[in-house]
């Protein structure tokens, strides 16, 4: 669709853009002459402003998570991983995020990358995302460079994550790709669906399902140590052959139940990467090769110290928006943040068979300054339809704000653990840390849709079972060693669990099985030879619990139920979590606060 000034301007006068606020104005921070003469004739092509190059594009999105709709999403405030890493691309945050890319106060980079002035920012420039909105930016570049010059490539979490497509097993949401126009995909979240349904969401797809890491290991089957899908494709664009390599979340089958997966086996497998880089390169002779990943940005770094001739790597599972490229040994490092907030763009000159130069932006999906396609508005629409009256129903009301993301402690994570806590009367409760979720803005409604957004999976599962404190404290200890592991191919994805009705300290940088001191349990020192009642959902604790309840609620109706009962939620900013050998939530490399 095209979008003219006059329309573009109607639009920035609405939401007050030509104004100002914290000293700057909220589109182009500063308050130059020059900017507020480019405020003042902005148009749609200066949203999507690029410096093209060359005549093949790649567009680039990951970690939808099912978000056909736009919505709220606020980054980390704590964002801590091993000395080491900290303060690098995949673990930073905030003010030092604002500082590594020189992203100014009160500006649409700020509100979308960083947490800081959230609910501000939020009020001025609304929501992010929304299929009807991200296809604007694809048909904009479309028509820009020819259609058959771009390609959209989604490197996966998509199809899980709200309820629509929980409710409709992924369809709404192949549906929502097929619109979008995605060409290539990989996969994490979607096995989830079990491996049947997600054949049958791949015939479903316009699109190619590829993964060189995903093999048969089931000996009885006539396709044991067979690839389980294609590993690599070939496309013409641009007028160059382009080898796109397909890398799946390699820890799949750990990550999540190994029941929807049983008989395939996930690994990283770079061996097998480079034999396929290798491959492209001497017997299909590409001109560009490409790995489409779900491995992590952090881990994708690693990668790319391993395998030789990538020349991209698109990234995706760790959720991180990287507005500059990252290089590792030739290899470009790209990821387009999460939630439908941002389209990729990687425009590349291609001559005499290799890379000669590129360039690269990601593009904000910024809801209220992208009218919506009406065909995207009718399809969204018609896949909530039959779930409106559930989905709207208003369960309460939030004083403060529920988030999602952080190392430790979320509000959201908070809210839902005081739930279950009340439902089961447990001791402690365990509540995964998963990267995905939603924000609601303080004093704004809580709908049951906004609770899944929280907890769709397909394993909502309550369990409440007698534990072992000397098992709670070990199972401590090794999530800590998941999470702050100082070599990124042993980091197996996601944040600390969260607890209610516990709290710890923690020494990020002490050796393993050593960084817990001082972990209370109901306001007493844990008692390793104490048997808990524990809670848990979203994992598989209750395999080491005994004395297990019949009843195991779905945590979306437990969670609804207590926001309905209390009407008003008041969660506390306070983390329950004290980090001694870091004085901040975001510090710099070199772990510097």
């Amino acid at each position: 669709m095209d979008i003219n000034r006059r329309d573009f301007l109607q639009i920035a006068m609405a939401l007050g853009l030509v104004g100002t606020v914290g000293g700057g104005t909220n589109l182009f921070a500063g308050e130059s002459k020059e900017v507020k003469e480019k405020i003042k004739s902005l148009t749609f092509s200066d949203i999507v402003e690029f410096e093209a190059k060359g005549k093949a594009t790649l567009l680039h999105i990951c970690d939808l998570h099912a978000h056909i709709k736009p919505l709220y999403w606020r980054e980390p405030s704590t964002l801590i991983s091993a000395k080491n890493l900290v303060g690098t691309p995949g673990f930073i945050c905030g003010g030092s995020f604002e500082d590594f890319y020189d992203i100014k106060a009160g500006s649409l980079d700020q509100y979308f990358d960083t947490h800081s002035n959230f609910t501000e920012l939020a009020k001025k420039f609304g929501m992010m995302g929304g299929i009807a909105h991200m296809k604007p930016i694809i048909d904009h570049v479309k028509k820009e460079r020819g259609a058959n010059n771009v390609l959209l490539l989604d490197s996966g979490d998509t199809w899980q994550g709200t309820a629509v497509a929980l409710k409709t097993n992924g369809a709404a949401i192949v549906d929502a790709q097929n619109y979008l126009g995605v060409d290539v995909m990989v996969g994490h979240w979607e096995f989830t669906y079990g491996k049947e349904r997600v054949m049958e969401l791949i015939k479903k797809l316009d699109g190619e399902f590829i993964s060189q890491n995903v093999i048969d290991n089931d000996p009885f089957s006539d396709e044991f140590e067979e690839l389980i899908f294609p590993p690599y494709t070939i496309k013409e664009v641009g007028g160059a052959k382009i080898g796109i390599i397909g890398q799946s979340f390699p820890f799949t089958s750990t990550a999540n139940p190994k029941r929807f997966t049983e008989g395939w086996s996930f690994a990283l497998r770079h061996e097998s990467l480079q034999e396929y880089v290798n491959e492209l390169r001497e017997k299909k002779k590409v001109d560009c090769i490409v790995v489409l990943s779900h491995d992590g940005f952090s881990v994708d770094q690693e990668l790319a110290k391993k395998v030789k001739g990538v020349d991209f790597i698109l990234s995706g599972h760790t959720h991180d928006p990287s507005p500059k490229p990252i290089v590792v040994n030739d290899t470009v490092i790209l990821i387009a943040g999460s939630h439908g907030k941002y389209v990729g763009r990687l425009d590349l000159d291609i001559k005499g068979k290799k890379v000669v130069d590129y360039t690269f932006k990601l593009m904000p999906v910024a809801s209220k300054l992208i009218p919506a396609d009406k065909a995207g508005e009718k399809l969204v629409a018609d896949a909530y339809k039959p779930y409106d009256k559930e989905l709207n129903e208003v369960l309460g009301t939030t004083k403060g704000l529920l988030y999602k993301r952080d190392t430790f402690y979320s509000t959201f994570d908070a809210l839902i653990g005081q739930a279950i806590q009340d439902k089961a009367k447990a001791d402690i409760v365990f509540t995964p840390g998963y990267r995905w979720g939603t924000t609601v803005l303080p004093g704004d409604k809580i709908l049951k849709d906004n609770v899944y957004e929280m907890t769709a999976i397909t394993y909502p599962e309550v369990y409440t079972f007698d534990l072992k404190g000397e098992v709670i404290a070990n199972l401590m200890e090794d999530i800590a060693d998941n999470v702050f592991n100082e070599n990124p191919l042993l980091q197996q994805g996601g944040d600390m669990s969260r607890l209610t009705g516990a709290s710890y300290s923690i020494k990020i940088d002490a050796p393993s099985g050593k960084r817990i001191s001082d972990f209370m349990i109901g306001g007493k020192p844990i008692d390793v030879k104490k048997t808990y009642r524990v809670s848990s959902w979203g994992g598989n604790l209750q395999s080491a619990g005994e004395n297990m309840d019949k009843e195991t609620p779905a945590v979306y109706e437990v969670v609804s139920d207590y926001i309905r009962a209390k009407k008003v939620i008041d969660i506390s900013m306070e983390s329950n979590v004290k980090v001694l050998d870091y004085s901040c939530g975001c510090p710099q490399k070199g772990a510097k606060c």
